[in-house]
């Protein structure tokens, strides 16, 4: 049933704080990293008298429910992220640069063959702009905040491990009535039948590991029907490469593709290695979503990191977005870590 796929949230009193894994020796920090805090020990798990608390509030922990499920079926929806005011400040953002998104009317820039089930009137382009986390404040605000929310460390923790960081360049994804949605891609098999290591999940003696996982932030409602986001479920651990007919949509899946029904402010979080889609948008609004992509701390697919974010991304950045968005490399050498704390 459908309702098996919306994740229950189970509330303790916890807190995000920043620090580092236990070394040999610490060198003096500077800059902005000068005053984060450490921990001493591998095993040490309360904050050092000089942790900084970035949030102090009931937070959701990952369920044994959602562990379950989205191992399962390689996602999981999280209900409720963004505030209705967080929603109202992210569109309002949006409608102020909407002049900047970029409309997709080339054909060679399709991402639906034509005349198939997913490429929506033929005539109505997608839209989408990157850039969106070096706006100035407020606009940047609620979009950064998704980097370390509360109610999300838990579960990117959980599905990325400690240290998760930001891969993608993140993404505004615009779509008016009629517009095309997203052929089925992603998957541990590529179109050949190939294995996909920088894609795939696994899971093993009770961890999930995840080497490319998306949190897609939905900025208006997604009913049933509405068109959208579609999953292929239980595809992250498929060993066979899916067929053309059913990446075009041109033969039907079945109860196998699942459209979750979401209300805005809710957050979806797949494996890239579960294959997804889109359908065509159908509703008389925009469809509106914010994507982000995360990685475990050593894996990294994109290169928007490199030499480094745009400065603007940085700048006025608290220190746990700027941990999120640190580049590639081992938590034992001096990465700092946003953690969900008891």
């Amino acid at each position: 049933p459908a309702s098996c796929c919306l994740c229950g949230l189970m509330l303790s009193r916890a807190a995000c704080v920043l620090r580092q894994p236990a070394r040999l020796a610490r060198p003096a920090a500077h800059g902005p990293l000068a005053q984060w805090s450490s921990r001493k020990g591998p095993s040490q798990h309360a904050p050092s008298a000089h942790a900084r608390w970035l949030a102090s509030a009931a937070m959701p922990k990952m369920s044994e429910t959602d562990k379950y499920l989205f191992d399962l079926h390689g996602f999981v929806v999280v209900r409720g992220v963004l505030t209705p005011d967080e929603v109202a400040a992210a569109n309002a953002a949006i409608d102020k640069h909407i002049p900047e998104f970029k409309v997709r009317t080339d054909p060679e820039l399709r991402n639906t063959a034509s005349g198939t089930p997913f490429a929506g009137d033929g005539k109505t382009p997608r839209m989408d702009l990157g850039g969106f986390l070096g706006w100035p404040s407020p606009d940047s605000t609620v979009f950064r905040k998704v980097l370390a929310h509360p109610k999300l460390v838990p579960y990117l923790t959980e599905l990325c491990g400690e240290g998760y960081r930001l891969d993608h360049q993140p993404l505004l994804i615009a779509s008016d009535g009629g517009a095309e949605g997203f052929s089925l891609h992603g998957g541990s098999m590529d179109p050949e039948g190939n294995y996909v290591p920088y894609l795939a999940y696994h899971c093993m003696h009770g961890r999930m590991y995840n080497n490319l996982l998306a949190c897609s932030v939905s900025l208006v409602d997604h009913p049933e029907g509405s068109g959208g986001f579609v999953i292929v479920r239980g595809s992250h651990k498929a060993n066979f490469p899916i067929p053309k007919k059913l990446i075009n949509g041109e033969e039907d899946p079945g109860d196998c593709l699942y459209h979750p029904a979401t209300k805005a402010g809710d957050v979806i979080l797949f494996s890239e290695g579960t294959v997804h889609g889109a359908s065509a948008w159908k509703m008389d609004y925009q469809r509106r979503l914010a994507l982000y992509r995360f990685a475990p701390p050593t894996v990294s697919y994109g290169r928007a990191y490199y030499p480094t974010w745009p400065a603007e991304y940085m700048e006025g950045a608290t220190k746990a977005e700027l941990a999120v968005m640190q580049p590639p490399f081992n938590v034992r050498l001096d990465r700092e870590l946003v953690k969900a704390e008891a």
